[in-house]
């Protein structure tokens, strides 16, 4: 790789790890494993940045790629390590409610990884239902019914707990 498109790419990288991160903590529920995750996705789009960087969303490749190897690491069990009873204190945004994002990020630990990637990438990251299919290598049509469900296995793990800090205001 020439050094313009090495430097392309650390750009790119630069540019854009913290908004890969974000979805790598939201994905994993563990700061040390997305940092694993957003690096593992790195060493798979530099190799191939030369085709990557003339593409339309050279950033939704890499949410792509993110994504899938995510669920290919759980799906191989190539983790062992798991995340903490308590999450560290996080630092949320000013202006916030704390209680309720600490209350979602815990539910969201909870879930499997398929029905994470489905919330994360349709409600969090906001993609649409035909984005989140391509991403997940998924019908179009699945992508509600598995958001549905995984919406109510998401209310019922949190009960009370996501009605809680909403009464408080």
């Amino acid at each position: 790789m020439s050094g313009s498109k090495a430097a392309d790419f650390e750009e790119f990288a630069h540019a854009r790890s913290s908004q890969l991160l974000r979805t790598a903590c939201l994905l994993t529920g563990d700061w040390h494993l997305a940092e694993d995750l957003v690096q593992e996705t790195f060493g798979k789009l530099f190799p191939r940045w030369n085709r990557v960087s003339t593409m339309d969303s050279p950033m939704a490749y890499a949410h792509t790629t993110l994504v899938r190897t995510f669920l290919s690491a759980r799906r191989l069990k190539r983790w062992s390590e798991h995340p903490a009873e308590e999450l560290p204190e996080p630092h949320a945004p000013v202006g916030e409610d704390i209680e309720l994002r600490l209350a979602l990020l815990e539910g969201l630990a909870r879930l499997s990884p398929a029905d994470r990637a489905v919330l994360v990438l349709r409600y969090w990251e906001d993609y649409s239902v035909k984005e989140t299919a391509d991403i997940l290598r998924t019908a179009p049509g699945t992508v509600p019914v598995r958001a549905k469900r995984a919406l109510g296995r998401l209310r019922a793990l949190l009960g009370t707990e996501l009605r809680a800090p909403a009464a408080t205001c």
